[in-house]
C-alpha cells in the first residue's frame, strides 16, 4: 500500500464543518458510555477505541445484558448492537446533532436502553447542549473516512510504541471531549496536587504522565492536524531537548511537543518518523523527570524494523 494510502491528506480548512459536527457526535456516544459504565481511573473508561471499520464504545453494561455504538466510516452508518442480538442502524448524512441526538436516544429507548447522559458538550467553546444544537449539521463522507484511516495507521503505530513499556500505560485509546487518539506512560509515583484543578484534570493527571497522542488541530495555535506530546508535570528544561524528526518542535504556548501531520507524511517512512517522535520525546521527559527507566522499559518494539 502506498503511503499516501495510509497517510492521507486532512487539511483542517477542508473538513472543518465535519469535524465540528462529528465532535458532536462523538461526544454524545462517549456520554452514553460514560453515564453507564464503570468508573476506570484517569478516565479510561469512558473512551472509544478504533475497529477495522470505524470507533466503537466497546461493550456498555446494561440491566439486561450489554450493548454496543459503533461508528461505521466505510458504510457510513451509526450501529447500535445489543448481546439479546438486537440492533438498531442509521446512517451518517449531514444532519443536525440536535437531530442526531434525538435519532440516537430514540433508537436506543426502542431497545429498551434509556439513559440520562449530561448534554452540555464539553471542551469546545461557547457549548450548545445537544438537543438546541441545529448549527453544526455537516458530514463529509470523504473526509470522515480519511480521519478514521489516518487513526488506523496512528492506532497501529501507537502500539507498537506501548509495547516497549512494561510499566503501567493507557489502552490506545480515543478521547471525545478533546477529539484525539492518545496512548500515555505512567512512572508509578504520584503527582503534585494542581491548586484549583477541576474534578476531570484532578482525576486525569493524578500520577506522573507522558502522553503522545494525534489531534486535527484548532486552525489557530495549531492550525493543522499534528502529533503532540507533553509531560505532567512538565520536568525543568525539557522544553529545550532536541527531539526527532528534525521537523518537530516545542510550543510555548501548548507546553507540547508538535510534529505536524504534514511533515510526517513527507518522510521516506512516516511510520518510523511518528516512532522516533514517540520515542524521542518520551525519552527527554523520562531523563529530566528522574523516571526508573530500568524497571518500566524493555527494548522499544520495532525501532530497528526496516
Amino acid at each position: 500500500m502506498k503511503s499516501s494510502e495510509r497517510w492521507p491528506a486532512l487539511p483542517l480548512a477542508e473538513w472543518k464543518d465535519t469535524y465540528a459536527t462529528l465532535h458532536m457526535w462523538t461526544q454524545i456516544v462517549g456520554k452514553i458510555r460514560l453515564a453507564l459504565s464503570p468508573a476506570v481511573n484517569h478516565w479510561w473508561g469512558s473512551a472509544l477505541y478504533l475497529t477495522a471499520r470505524g470507533l466503537t464504545t466497546s461493550p456498555i453494561p446494561w440491566a439486561k445484558g450489554s450493548f454496543e455504538i459503533h461508528f461505521d466510516f466505510i458504510a457510513h452508518a451509526l450501529e447500535i448492537n445489543t448481546s439479546l442480538g438486537e440492533s438498531r442502524t442509521f446512517r451518517l448524512i449531514p444532519r443536525s446533532v440536535a437531530q442526531f441526538y434525538e435519532q440516537l436516544m430514540g433508537a436506543l429507548h426502542s431497545l429498551g436502553i434509556d439513559v440520562k447522559v449530561w448534554d452540555m458538550p464539553v471542551e469546545v467553546p461557547r457549548p450548545v447542549r445537544f438537543h438546541l444544537d441545529e448549527s453544526h449539521a455537516s458530514y463529509d463522507s470523504e473526509h470522515a473516512h480519511r480521519f478514521w484511516r489516518v487513526l488506523v495507521s496512528v492506532d497501529e503505530v501507537f502500539k507498537e510504541f506501548r509495547a516497549g513499556f512494561i510499566g503501567k500505560s493507557s489502552p490506545v485509546h480515543f478521547f471525545w471531549g478533546s477529539f484525539d487518539l492518545a496512548v500515555t506512560r505512567f512512572s508509578g509515583r504520584r503527582a503534585p496536587e494542581r491548586p484549583g484543578a477541576d474534578p476531570v484534570t484532578r482525576e486525569a493527571y493524578s500520577h506522573e504522565v507522558i502522553s503522545v497522542g494525534f489531534w486535527p488541530g484548532d486552525g489557530e495555535i495549531v492550525k493543522d492536524a499534528a502529533f503532540y506530546a507533553y509531560a505532567a508535570p512538565e520536568p525543568p528544561r525539557l522544553k529545550e531537548s532536541r527531539v526527532r524528526p528534525a521537523k518537530a518542535f516545542y510550543l510555548p504556548e501548548k507546553s507540547e511537543f508538535f510534529l505536524m501531520y504534514d511533515e510526517l507524511r513527507r518522510a521516506d517512512s512516516p511510520r518510523q518518523a511518528l516512532l522516533e517522535f514517540c520515542q524521542s520525546t518520551y525519552e527527554a521527559a523520562a531523563i529530566l523527570g528522574n523516571w526508573d527507566r530500568p524497571s518500566l522499559e524493555r527494548e522499544p518494539s520495532g525501532l530497528a524494523r526496516p
